[in-house]
């Protein structure tokens, strides 16, 4: 085999595939087969559940470049990897989802049974990636802040919070209040 050849599927990552293509039309698809560790010896076969041991795995159902999927699994540093759902084991710790169906999210969760299951509306230009959901598209529609479902008391709380803080701001700089989206954390407090 050319040393190119072989250079590029070295340079492989789990997850990442070589395609070999006659006349534009694909014949092969390379994987790769093992993987290294940390310790630096050879691994499991990529896509078995022992060639990920030693990272956290991301599953990925929105549609992203291997550049996206690089570019977050780099973001989010050398514990982690992130995979297309197609290529990841069923053992995945992690499932990134846009906004879906509750049966579709039922559907993946079948898929991939011990994953938090975490929803995610991403905006990124840059990477050519829209995953807008109803959260934000009310808030593009003119709403000011949006409270994840909570009791009444709480709701009270958040709410008094959120009135006192953009009065506080508006009398303060004298101009528009940003949006906000309250998260989960705020609603235990």
């Amino acid at each position: 085999m050319p040393d190119d050849v072989i250079a590029k599927i070295e340079a492989l990552r789990p997850g990442e595939d070589l395609f070999v293509v006659r006349d534009g039309v694909p014949i092969a698809k390379i994987a790769r087969a093992t993987r290294q560790t940390r310790a630096g010896t050879t691994g499991s076969p990529a896509g078995s559940p022992e060639a990920y041991d030693d990272v956290t795995v991301v599953a990925t159902a929105m549609k992203l470049s291997s550049s996206a999927r690089n570019t977050l699994s780099s973001q989010l540093g050398p514990d982690y990897i992130v995979l297309d759902m197609h290529s990841a084991p069923r053992t995945a710790e992690v499932l990134l989802i846009p906004p879906l169906s509750p049966q579709l999210i039922g559907s993946l969760r079948e898929s991939f049974p011990n994953a938090r299951v975490v929803i995610a509306e991403v905006e990124d230009r840059e990477l050519g990636i829209v995953y807008e959901g109803p959260v934000r598209r009310l808030l593009d529609a003119g709403a000011d802040v949006y409270f994840p479902p909570s009791t009444i008391p709480k709701l009270a709380q958040q709410l008094d919070r959120t009135v006192t803080h953009f009065n506080q701001l508006e009398a303060a700089s004298g101009t528009a209040v940003p949006l906000i989206i309250e998260s989960a954390k705020n609603d235990e407090e």
